[in-house]
C-alpha cells in the first residue's frame, strides 16, 4: 500500500469543512492539520471532526508538521501570500476559486509552481461534474450540433460579500464551465451591473462573451433573486440542452428541437421557417459528488507529477477574464477584449 498523502489545511469557514471531509474520507489521504485564525471555528471543526489532532491559529505551523500538501480556503484577497507562502515551503496547493483577485499575483503564482516543481490547482468544482462532463461530450460529439449560444443563470438571495462584487464570487464558476465547454477563451467581454443593497458592491451583473466560431455567451450573476437558480442552457442548429443543477434526477434533458430558413418566398422580405419538434430525453448520468472527485484529482496529480484540469494557467485565465468583465462593469458595459499575454485589456471598438 502506497504512503498516504499528508495533507493540511488553511481556513475552516464557510468552504473549508467541506473540502476537510472529503480529505478525511479519502482512503490514500490523512488530514493531518487545520489552520484558522478564529479559535471558535477550529474548536466546533474539532468536534465535528475528532480525527484531526492538530489545530492552529497561525498557518505557518503547518510547515513543521511534515506535510506533502495544503487545501486554502479563505477569502480570495488571502490567496496570494497563502498559496505562494505554501509553495516556497515544499507544499502542493489546492486553492479555492477565484485563484486570486489580480492576474499578476495569479500569474505570479503559476511561475511560483513551477520554479518549485509544485501542483498548484485552482478549486473551479464544475469541471468535475458529471452533467458538465456530459455537456462537453454533448457539444464534442456533434449532436446538438453548430452552438449557437449559452446562457447561463447563477442567482439566488445572498450570500452578500463586503470584499468583493457578486462577478468576482459567482461568475468564476460559470466562466470556468465556459472555457472548459468550449476549450477556448472569449473574443470580447461586456458586464453592466447594479449595487442595489451595499453601495459600490455589485450585487448583480449581466455579462456577455463573444467566442470564437460566432458563439454567443451570457451569464446572470445575482445576490438578489427570490428563487434559487443554477441552470445552463445551450442552443445548437440541431438540438438544444437544458442543465439544471438543482434538479435532484434530471439534471440534464436535451430537446430534439430546431429552425431552420428553407427558401424565400415571392413576397418580398419575407422567409419561409421550416420548424422540427422532437421528443425531449433526461439522459441518466451516475453522480459523483463533484468535490470528492476534484479533491482525488489534485491528489492523483501530486502522485503522477501530472497537471490537474483546473491547473494554474486555468486559474490565471479565470482571473484574466474577470477582470475585463470588471473593468466593463466599471465602464458602463464597455465592450472589451483581453491580451491574454500581458493582460491588457483594451477597447473592442
Amino acid at each position: 500500500m502506497s504512503k498516504k498523502i499528508r495533507v493540511g489545511a488553511i481556513g475552516c469557514g464557510y468552504w473549508g469543512p467541506n473540502l476537510i471531509r472529503n480529505f478525511i474520507e479519502i482512503p490514500n489521504a490523512e488530514m493531518v492539520a487545520v489552520a484558522d485564525l478564529d479559535q471558535k471555528l477550529l474548536d466546533r471543526l474539532e468536534s465535528r471532526f475528532p480525527q484531526i489532532q492538530n489545530t492552529t491559529t497561525n498557518y505557518r505551523d503547518l510547515f513543521e508538521m511534515d506535510l506533502d500538501a495544503v487545501i486554502i480556503a479563505t477569502p480570495p484577497q488571502t490567496h496570494f501570500v497563502l498559496a505562494k507562502d505554501c509553495m516556497e515551503n515544499g507544499l502542493h496547493v489546492l486553492v479555492e476559486k477565484p485563484l486570486t483577485l489580480d492576474s499578476n499575483e495569479a500569474k505570479g503564482l503559476v511561475d511560483i509552481a513551477a520554479k518549485h516543481d509544485r501542483i498548484l490547482m485552482v478549486g473551479h468544482v464544475f469541471e468535475y461534474n458529471t452533467a458538465v462532463l456530459a455537456l462537453k461530450d454533448l457539444i464534442k460529439s456533434g449532436e446538438l450540433g453548430d452552438i449557437y449560444y449559452i446562457d447561463f443563470i447563477r442567482a439566488s438571495l445572498g450570500l452578500f460579500q463586503t470584499k468583493a462584487n457578486v462577478l468576482w464570487d459567482l461568475a468564476p464558476h460559470d466562466i470556468s464551465i465556459l472555457r472548459f465547454l468550449l476549450d477556448a477563451d472569449p473574443i470580447t467581454i461586456s458586464s453592466t451591473g447594479l449595487s442595489c443593497v451595499n453601495n459600490g458592491i455589485e450585487d448583480v451583473a449581466y455579462t456577455t462573451f463573444t467566442f470564437p466560431n460566432r458563439v454567443l455567451a451570457h451569464i446572470r450573476s445575482s445576490w438578489l433573486d427570490p428563487n434559487k437558480n443554477r441552470s445552463v442552457t445551450i442552443v445548437g442548429s440541431k438540438k438544444m440542452v437544458v442543465y439544471d443543477d438543482l434538479e435532484p434526477l434530471e439534471k440534464i434533458k436535451i430537446y430534439d428541437k430546431g429552425v431552420e430558413v428553407i427558401r424565400r418566398t415571392d413576397t418580398f422580405g419575407d422567409w419561409s421557417f421550416a420548424y422540427h419538434y422532437g421528443d425531449m430525453i433526461a439522459p441518466y448520468y451516475r453522480f459523483e459528488e463533484p468535490l470528492r472527485e476534484e479533491c482525488k484529482h489534485f491528489l492523483e496529480c501530486i502522485e503522477s507529477g501530472e497537471q490537474p484540469r483546473s491547473d494554474g494557467l486555468n486559474g490565471l485565465r479565470v482571473v484574466q477574464i474577470l477582470e475585463a468583465a470588471d473593468y466593463s462593469l466599471k465602464n458602463k458595459g464597455l465592450t472589451v477584449s483581453m491580451d491574454f499575454e500581458t493582460s491588457e485589456i483594451t477597447s473592442a471598438h
